[in-house]
């Protein structure tokens, strides 16, 4: 294990992760178009964290400035590229949607529709709270890991980086194991969301801009072709709780604000139609693993450096 010293845990645990996603690119290529324009993404993206993070390790203060930055932010991009790839691969590698299985569970448990029962709230000012609320979701992630970052002591900044780039992981498994699309396309419809959900100044374009982002863009002749599969789990459940967890246990001074809007961006999940309440409960049992099984791989990987 020596011989990985210049490696953090999250940057082991973003590696590993890259080689199981490019190992299912390659073991199910005939499924997936343009499997290698991934394949070679994730060995250009891996080679950079090799390479960066053995560069700083070896000349530390002394290291180019640039090679330092992305040492200790590529994280945040590399989320991204992986989120792009693991939800767009869902529905080819198992040829069908499972939200039937999730609309029966919360019928299940609730007796009703919950994206339906909450709409009787719906008014253009909550509905605009809500989703600035929802797209504020990496907004959290950037505002306390530069509170963490500015810190003399890195000891949070690197461990809370563990557990948040290991619950994204995690939820990822959880896109390509179980692909659904959300209530907003199978309980409603979609082309009128503006019109039966409005908000007041910002809605409809950030609307616009998060369904472009999860492969659902204006214009689209047909979105359930191309939208991401990324409702089960709910990571936006899941990874607000661990961002939560991380502010109170580091006593980070944007606790309370991250509290507040992280609640209301929870609720949101539902009310703007994204998820099923199936999906947040997941996302809860998601929080817990991540924590859990995150803090020994972190304290097992820093134990044999």
């Amino acid at each position: 294990m020596k011989r990985f010293a210049y490696l953090r845990s999250s940057d082991a645990v973003t590696l590993a992760f890259l080689l199981i996603v490019t190992g299912v690119h390659l073991l199910f290529a005939p499924r997936i178009p343009q499997w290698y324009i991934a394949v070679l993404s994730n060995v250009v993206l891996g080679s950079a964290i090799l390479l960066s993070t053995r560069s700083v390790y070896r000349s530390g203060a002394q290291s180019n400035a640039a090679v330092r930055l992305f040492r200790d932010w590529y994280l945040l991009p590399s989320i991204l590229l992986i989120y792009a790839q693991t939800s767009s691969i869902a529905y080819p590698l198992h040829g069908r949607d499972y939200d039937t299985w999730l609309i029966a569970a919360d019928r299940w448990l609730f007796g009703t529709d919950p994206t339906h029962w909450i709409s009787q709230f719906a008014h253009p000012v909550l509905t605009e709270l809500l989703q600035l609320a929802y797209a504020s979701y990496y907004l959290f992630f950037i505002v306390l890991f530069t509170e963490l970052y500015r810190r003399q002591d890195h000891t949070w900044f690197r461990g809370g980086a563990l557990l948040v780039v290991y619950g994204f992981y995690l939820s990822y498994i959880g896109y390509m194991l179980l692909p659904a699309i959300g209530p907003r396309f199978t309980l409603h419809d979609f082309s009128t969301l503006d019109a039966e959900l409005p908000g007041l100044f910002l809605t409809e374009y950030l609307r616009a801009f998060i369904n472009a982002g999860g492969g659902a863009p204006s214009g689209a002749a047909d979105p359930l072709l191309s939208v991401h599969r990324d409702a089960f789990p709910s990571g936006h459940t899941q990874l607000t709780l661990v961002a939560m967890y991380i502010a109170f246990a580091s006593r980070a001074r944007i606790k309370w604000w991250l509290l507040a809007g992280g609640t209301l961006l929870i609720i949101s999940t539902v009310y703007m139609r994204y998820h099923y309440v199936t999906d947040l409960l997941a996302g809860l049992l998601f929080f817990l693993l991540t924590v859990w099984s995150g803090k020994r791989i972190d304290a097992w990987w820093n134990r044999n450096q």
